[in-house]
């Protein structure tokens, strides 16, 4: 079973032309996918039906089989913990009077999960390459590559099977770029991800999976490696050719 299933989901914001028209595709236990394309595509669209935020005017999004029901708060009580996301810009995500402590704490406390809440804290500071005594400082101490690492540890310490990345990277310079992607490769081996960017070198360089989104329509989906090497529709061919090439093995050497 998929754990994440969208079926000919359409939205419209007016009576014109739909966000999204019957998006089809799915995302398996443990799948790292990219869902790219420019500006106006529809991926903020459809990343606000992930998350619960609106409901589709017609197809249906299912999460471990059951409809992704925002009307239902039993269902979004279990979700929020089951989906997480990580936003595009590491300075406005972080609340500025908060400690780092309370910002990664903050949806254990709100979806009620129970432990030892400075462990399981301190932990996700360890998954992503922090120390624990960072915890009692604020965001303002941090650099812009250290803030996505906390939002990131914000994220993953409830533990999600999904997790939801809106330009995580695209606010970055590229050696923090390519850190942050290396860092995601590592979490993507416990959980799926979906990284939702209009960098297709990026998405190259993390997702095995991709979908190319092309005003609110899938023009092609399938395995990165293949359509790398073999683009079939004009916009993914223009979308290769216009940004440079960043692979993990290319950002390490």
């Amino acid at each position: 079973m998929s754990l994440v299933s969208l079926d000919n989901v359409s939205f419209a914001y007016t009576a014109s032309r739909p966000i999204l028209d019957k998006v089809s595709f799915s995302i398996e236990p443990g799948e790292t996918i990219g869902l790219v394309g420019e500006s106006g595509s529809g991926k903020t669209t459809l990343l606000r039906l992930l998350l619960g935020l609106a409901r589709p005017d017609s197809g249906e999004i299912t999460f471990d089989g059951a409809p992704l029901d925002p009307r239902s708060s039993a269902f979004m009580r279990h979700y929020r913990r089951q989906a997480q996301v990580v936003f595009q810009d590491p300075y406005s995500s972080l609340d500025p009077r908060q400690t780092i402590y309370s910002i990664i704490a903050e949806p254990l406390k709100s979806l009620k999960i129970p432990g030892h809440h400075a462990k399981m804290v301190a932990e996700a500071l360890d998954h992503v390459g922090l120390p624990a005594d960072v915890a009692s400082r604020y965001p303002h101490q941090f650099s812009g590559g250290q803030r996505q690492r906390i939002a990131i540890a914000r994220a993953i310490v409830p533990g999600p099977r999904l997790l939801l990345a809106d330009e995580a990277v695209s606010a970055l310079d590229l050696t923090t770029k390519v850190r942050i992607v290396e860092l995601l490769a590592r979490l993507s081996s416990t959980m799926s991800l979906l990284f939702v960017s209009h960098d297709i070198a990026v998405v190259a360089a993390l997702c095995k999976r991709m979908v190319i989104l092309e005003k609110g329509r899938i023009v092609e989906a399938g395995e990165t490696a293949n359509i790398l090497k073999s683009p079939q529709h004009p916009y993914t061919q223009r979308l290769l050719a216009s940004v440079p090439r960043l692979t993990l093995n290319e950002a390490q050497s």
